[in-house]
């Protein structure tokens, strides 16, 4: 019975940080770029209670006898299905359509995102500079910051679907800014990625180094779509729906512990 107890309070704990995912997916549902998370779980050891024997006749049992120690989470993983795409009255509101990110620059460190939420800001020598909504600065192919010139109007600037910033001349045809192109970079397996807050990521070895879509021909290229932003891909239906599974899984659990105390009382009572 203490076997009992210590899986059912193993189940609560499991279920607990479940619980704790889906709140955090709801609560992310309006978050630009966020990808839903969904918990795994793994069964604990086996404890061995019989070993597979011969019966007295010398048959060998088909079966010996095992029982479960509980569970635990083995991981929480993102999935990066694609959202859907809201309009935006911005022009420097930028959607993916396709497996790549973008790429900022974290003091120094470069992140990767899929949150186009994007402005332009003033930087050194008057420049206008790329940037997200935290001020880290959007990276072109060759990882290297956005900018245009000090005397562009901003709001002129258009984005074509390779990422390519353009702007009019005298003649009002937009033409493309040398070296400004919004650089698009995958991964071999994104669900690796290391999640440093936000709807940031950092490549890890789980997920393989950034994989530059102007450099490598054999990705899919990604398109990029101006005056819109990738929503979040919660279904809302589908965790409310987990979020009462879990809450039923949790009070299971407790309901375990209960009848294991029980049961425990009933048998201390038996010296009375």
């Amino acid at each position: 019975m203490v076997r009992a107890l210590w899986s059912g309070a193993s189940g609560m704990i499991a279920q607990q940080t479940n619980v704790d995912t889906i709140a955090n997916n709801l609560a992310n549902v309006n978050t630009v770029g966020y990808k839903t998370e969904q918990n795994e779980f793994k069964s604990l050891l086996y404890q061995e209670i019989q070993t597979r024997t011969t019966t007295a006749n010398g048959i060998q049992k088909p079966v010996g006898a095992q029982v479960g120690l509980g569970v635990r989470n083995a991981s929480i993983t993102s999935e990066f299905t694609q959202g859907a795409f809201q309009a935006s009255e911005s022009s420097t509101s930028f959607a993916i359509s396709g497996e790549g990110f973008f790429a900022l620059n974290n003091n120094g460190k470069t992140v990767y995102t899929r949150n186009g939420d994007f402005h332009f800001a003033i930087g050194p020598n008057n420049q206008m500079w790329l940037t997200s909504s935290d001020g880290y600065p959007v990276l072109n192919t060759n990882n290297q910051p956005i900018t245009i010139p000090a005397d562009y109007i901003s709001s002129k600037v258009q984005v074509d679907a390779n990422g390519q910033l353009t702007y009019p001349d005298a003649n009002n045809n937009q033409q493309p800014i040398p070296g400004m192109q919004i650089g698009m970079f995958q991964f071999q397996n994104a669900s690796g990625l290391f999640k440093t807050g936000g709807t940031m990521y950092l490549p890890t070895e789980a997920s393989g180094p950034a994989l530059n879509e102007a450099t490598n021909a054999a990705l899919t290229k990604s398109e990029i779509r101006q005056g819109y932003l990738e929503s979040s891909n919660v279904q809302v239906a589908d965790e409310m729906v987990n979020l009462i599974i879990a809450q039923r899984a949790y009070e299971l659990n407790s309901k375990v512990i209960t009848t294991s105390d029980s049961m425990l009382q009933v048998a201390n009572d038996l010296k009375r």
